[in-house]
């Protein structure tokens, strides 16, 4: 499951949670990106503070990892590139679920190498607050004809589908967390209490914690 996270918060770990629990996953990699391709402007906090926020918003969870393959790797964070790598480490497309959430499939089409990339691993497209797989899925034809149908299981190492996950998952942004934090607002309905000290104690997105306030 890829991502900003600038920073995490209870949506994305909801969406990788329904994912893994829907489709029996081993576990589920959150993989931060060094430079997302499709944002128009650069994160707000590094890729060391969003990698730290990630592990530590995992650390309560058994089967979410946090992963730095694509902060490891150079230049814009493409989803195919990501792909490959994996693949170059021994995994088969049809051992793979990249996790999406159900807005972000409607930019796809815009994604390096589609319509491709459906072919380099299944996709999970979660849910989100006011956006449903079943609505997004009909728009894209070339996602759509690779849709699962209910109980599909792969044929080969190399058949891939879209697998649509009806999870509950918190209506949470970022941007929302980032606008609290420079009110002085709280945050922690919206992330970890773990993931909430790590902003505070580095003053990130324009916080002011206890330890800094002015005496």
């Amino acid at each position: 499951m890829g991502g900003t996270f600038d920073p995490i918060h209870y949506g994305h770990l909801d969406a990788a949670e329904a994912a893994r629990t829907t489709l029996s996953l081993d576990e589920v990699w959150l993989l931060p990106s060094h430079d997302p391709p499709h944002r128009p402007v650069d994160p707000l906090a590094s890729p060391f503070h969003r990698f730290a926020l990630v592990a530590l918003a995992v650390s309560s969870y058994a089967n979410l990892t946090a992963s730095d393959l694509e902060l490891q790797r150079q230049g814009p964070s493409y989803t195919v590139a990501t792909l490959q790598e994996l693949h170059r480490m021994g995994w088969l497309p049809a051992q793979i679920f990249f996790i999406i959430g159900a807005d972000a499939l409607a930019d796809i089409a815009a994604w390096r190498a589609f319509p491709d990339v459906l072919d380099a691993a299944h996709f999970a497209v979660v849910g989100r607050a006011g956006t449903a797989p079943e609505d997004i899925i009909p728009l894209v034809p070339a996602v759509a004809a690779h849709l699962a149908p209910p109980g599909y299981r792969p044929q080969h190492e190399r058949d891939t589908k879209v697998f649509a996950v009806a999870g509950r998952t918190r209506d949470i942004s970022s941007s929302l967390i980032r606008d609290r934090l420079q009110q002085g607002h709280p945050i922690d309905d919206l992330v970890p209490a773990a993931v909430e000290r790590h902003i505070m104690a580095n003053r990130l997105y324009g916080s002011v914690g206890p330890l800094h306030a002015e005496q």
